[in-house]
């Protein structure tokens, strides 16, 4: 192990509870050992995650969070008690990897719940409200602390909570953290104030504007969360640990708008005047760990960094916080280890948070311990696994409920949340698969294919494996991305994957009738009704290297595009936006986090975007185009990147035999080039 990482791997007490190291599994949806999004039970698939987790390293582990109150069915957490004799009977199991174990429980969401178009439906029609209710109760899910817009939609609105709903919900935070202290959990964590969820809700002046003892002043803001805490210790003994969930700094200028990093704004939630000042009145209540961020669902890309966030984005509002209590602070937050370990060793830090990484491997912190750094398979800060909640003008969560319910997957590890489906089946007769199409779908596919036993043989047309991945990873802020086409270019040595370079297969009934897979991938599409199209650049030749002018004209306002333009004004270029659609990024898939922040970026230094507009023609001078109405008008620039989608481009048609994955079956991202390519290889 590299010796700048040992600090990370010391002992420290919550309490008086002693961790064996500072890495710190911090909670993510779906990762539940009580369910998500369901009935309540010991969920083994969670269990499962956890443990293995647990035995590779980590010193203390917390699951999804788990509503006290839960939004499906209305059930009450601490009513179901044959789910903790389950975990009764499990805890030792977890606890022979000498890890701890907190479990994470939340108030729920108040004005963050993510509303989809089905629940807009439920909630509008008042037969459907009723109906429902057993299920579903909207207005008591979404209560908050003072009538409020809901963060994903105008047509579910958020109620004031009542004083007695608020006394239930404290009794059952303590009722549900004997429960689990009795089951030998280590400890529990309170969720949250923090991210802008129900008890941060309270605390932010934005949101609480009530005029009872849980609003108004400081004191009766914090409320809630005191009296949470001050229940759990009556209950469970002054020696039995609750960390807290905390965002250090709101970075939120309002309802549905963020602050991005470096920006001059006016915090209208919590600054860090107040945070100092807040922590220390948690830590007193009797709170024994602070788990940090920062950010709200408004600004949520602070809380679910995407890849334009820069490395440990919230760290040194941690550190500084640090200096305001005696408990033991973590930080959380695309944080790299090397940087969380100098600061525990500098006495800034106590722990170091990390989450998403855990999902694409869960053994990296060991692979670390045994200096194979290169051997991770990188999380890449897609969120189209775990948190792919996409949301555009006028349309609420546009996720398919099969996603909604099963968080916590990963678009780069097929096998993460999803072992049911898929997991490595040997071979029965090992056999010969030639694959057509050296990219991130045909490397999947050679490498589950290989640790199945089978032979794979890749024919890749370039004079390098990665395809279009190559180009999709170029730009400056996507070394996540190039790390991941190491590991899988580093996959194929180690597994001894056949592979043929500059080999253009033109039929691929040359390979007889064996079983082939086909992953060419896909073709842009080219403008050809608009005159001068063929004077734009193409998105790919660009991010492979083609020289563009000052002032550049993206035309496509899709993910691809953005990034793009961002790439562009990065490097000090001119770009503007031309966008078909009423708003930018506008398709399913792309988590809020990713697509709020470069909605944002873009706003906040002027880059020129034009909605609802097409490209008529591109001239010498610039491009020409039309509005909803019909009008015209130019735009002046030097260069033009086409960036208006894909069509698949198979080799060969599915048939017996012939398995296509990826892009060239159906273009989507790389989520389903991974999973279709797994699936595929398993088939055979």
């Amino acid at each position: 192990m590299d010796t700048r990482l040992e600090p990370l791997f010391t002992p420290w007490n919550i309490g008086t509870c002693t961790i064996k190291n500072r890495i710190v599994l911090t909670s993510m949806g779906g990762t539940d050992l009580f369910g998500w999004m369901e009935k309540n039970h010991f969920d083994e698939a969670g269990a499962r995650f956890i443990l293995e987790v647990a035995k590779n390293n980590v010193g203390l582990v917390l699951p999804g969070c788990q509503p006290v109150y839960n939004p499906m069915f209305g059930q009450w957490l601490y009513k179901n008690k044959k789910m903790y004799r389950d975990l009764a009977a499990w805890m030792p199991e977890f606890h022979k990897t000498g890890a701890k174990l907190f479990v994470q429980l939340t108030a729920g969401f108040g004005r963050s719940f993510t509303i989809s178009a089905m629940m807009e439906q439920l909630y509008s029609n008042p037969v459907l409200r009723r109906l429902s209710k057993p299920f579903m109760d909207l207005d008591r899910i979404c209560a908050t602390a003072s009538p409020s817009p809901n963060r994903w939609s105008d047509k579910v609105p958020s109620r004031e909570m009542t004083v007695p709903e608020i006394h239930e919900m404290v009794e059952a935070f303590a009722k549900s953290a004997k429960l689990l202290k009795d089951a030998g959990v280590d400890g529990v964590e309170i969720h949250a104030v923090h991210e802008g969820y129900l008890l941060d809700q309270f605390t932010l002046p934005y949101v609480n504007h009530r005029t009872d003892d849980y609003g108004g002043s400081f004191e009766n803001r914090y409320r809630f969360a005191v009296e949470i805490v001050q229940a759990i210790k009556r209950f469970c003994g002054k020696d039995f640990p609750v960390s807290l969930r905390y965002s250090v700094v709101s970075k939120t200028k309002g309802f549905r708008s963020g602050a991005l990093p470096g920006e001059e704004y006016t915090e209208v939630g919590r600054d860090m005047e107040e945070s100092e000042r807040a922590a220390r009145y948690l830590q007193d209540a009797g709170y024994d760990m602070l788990n940090c961020d920062n950010g709200t669902y408004d600004a949520w890309y602070w809380a679910h960094p995407p890849i334009y966030m820069p490395e440990n984005c919230n760290l040194e509002d941690v550190e500084h916080l640090k200096g305001f209590v005696d408990i033991p602070v973590v930080a959380a937050g695309r944080l790299d280890p090397f940087v969380a370990a100098d600061a525990i060793a500098a006495g800034k830090l106590d722990g170091a948070g990390f989450a998403r990484p855990f999902l694409a491997d869960q053994a990296w912190v060991t692979k670390l311990i045994e200096d194979r750094p290169e051997d991770i398979r990188p999380c890449i800060l897609c969120h189209n696994g775990c948190f792919n909640m996409a949301h555009y003008k006028g349309v609420p969560n546009d996720q398919a409920l099969y996603d909604s319910l099963h968080m916590s997957r990963c678009a780069v590890n097929a096998e993460t949340m999803q072992w049911n489906k898929h997991r490595i089946v040997p071979a029965r007769e090992p056999r010969t698969v030639h694959i057509v199409g050296g990219g991130i779908g045909g490397m999947e596919a050679a490498r589950v294919l290989a640790l199945r036993g089978h032979h794979p043989v890749i024919h890749e047309k370039a004079g390098e494996l990665g395809g279009t991945f190559i180009a999709a990873s170029a730009e400056s802020y996507k070394g996540k991305l190039r790390d991941l086409l190491a590991w899988y270019r580093r996959q194929m040595e180690q597994l001894g994957i056949e592979v043929h370079l500059n080999d253009e297969v033109d039929d691929v009934h040359v390979f007889g009738d064996g079983p082939i897979i086909v992953a060419t991938g896909a073709v842009p599409k080219v403008m050809r009704s608009v005159p001068g199209h063929e004077r734009m650049v193409e998105a790919c030749e660009y991010l492979l290297g083609a020289p563009v002018g000052e002032t550049v004209a993206v035309v496509g306002g899709g993910l691809t595009g953005c990034e793009i333009a961002y790439e562009l004004a990065l490097t000090g270029k001119k770009p503007l936006i031309v966008e078909m659609k009423d708003d930018l990024i506008a398709q399913t898939g792309v988590c809020l986090a990713n697509s709020s922040y470069l909605r944002e970026w873009f706003a906040l230094h002027e880059v020129p975007v034009y909605l609802e507009t097409t490209v008529a023609e591109v001239t010498d001078a610039g491009i020409v185009c039309r509005g909803t109405d019909g009008s015209t008008f130019e735009l002046a620039c030097d260069s033009v990147i086409s960036s208006v989608g894909y069509d698949p481009a198979p080799l060969a048609p599915r048939g017996k035999g012939i398995y296509l994955v990826g892009d060239c079956d159906r273009v989507g991202n790389l989520r389903t080039v991974i999973w279709s390519a797994y699936e595929a290889a398993m088939r055979i």
